[in-house]
């Protein structure tokens, strides 16, 4: 008897250190995590995204205002007519009838140009034959092209195209020295030429009937 009430001391007091030990809160412990049916269910909030801006090509004009009525009016008298092929075969044209001029092929200007204007090429290479002098030009670059002027007279329609470009302009001597430019130092030109071309006839070519400086 006395040892079972011993036993039962023994008990109560390791039960009791125990709980000490064991039972108390001592500020540091994490907490349970609550089952998932306890659980507060997230707000999810919703993300606004950035409207993307529009992206937009810049405008470039062609054409000058003082020019659109003429166009208009070429448009109306023969749809088949389109400013950005137009512009196109001009810039052509330009470098064909710049090189022709300055290798002196007066064949090939010919068929570019209008009478007067292959005239005037004509005189001005005799010209520089005479001199004993030599061209050795190069056109590096068109800048620009835009439609500046344009009109329809009956049948006749005529497109005037500022040309910005940049040129290496060399004279050479008889001996091929150089008396005149430099091939390394291109200089800007603005030249504004007119073209010209019968609406609906069996020849569709363009041809160079006006010459200018701008």
């Amino acid at each position: 008897m006395f040892l079972t009430v011993i036993l039962v001391m023994l008990t109560a007091f390791l039960a009791l250190n125990l709980y000490r030990v064991l039972g108390k809160r001592t500020g540091h412990e994490q907490p349970m995590p609550k089952p998932a049916e306890e659980r507060a269910p997230l707000t999810v909030v919703p993300r606004q995204v950035e409207a993307i801006g529009e992206v937009r090509e810049p405008v470039i004009r062609n054409i000058e205002p003082k020019a659109e009525a003429g166009i208009r009016a070429i448009i109306a008298a023969d749809s088949t007519f389109d400013v950005t092929r137009f512009l196109g075969g001009a810039q052509a044209a330009y470098r064909m009838i710049l090189e022709a001029f300055w290798k002196g092929d007066e064949e090939q200007l010919g068929w570019l140009a209008e009478d007067s204007v292959r005239d005037a090429f004509t005189t001005a290479i005799l010209a520089r034959n005479t001199a004993g002098h030599v061209l050795d030009n190069r056109l590096i670059s068109i800048e620009r092209a835009i439609i500046s002027d344009a009109s329809l007279e009956g049948k006749v329609a005529r497109v005037t195209v500022r040309f910005d470009a940049d040129i290496a302009a060399v004279t050479r001597d008889a001996d091929g020295t150089v008396i005149a430019g430099s091939m390394t130092d291109a200089v800007e030109t603005h030249d504004v030429w007119t073209f010209v071309r019968t609406l609906k006839s069996s020849d569709p070519n363009w041809k160079l009937a006006d010459t200018d400086e701008a």
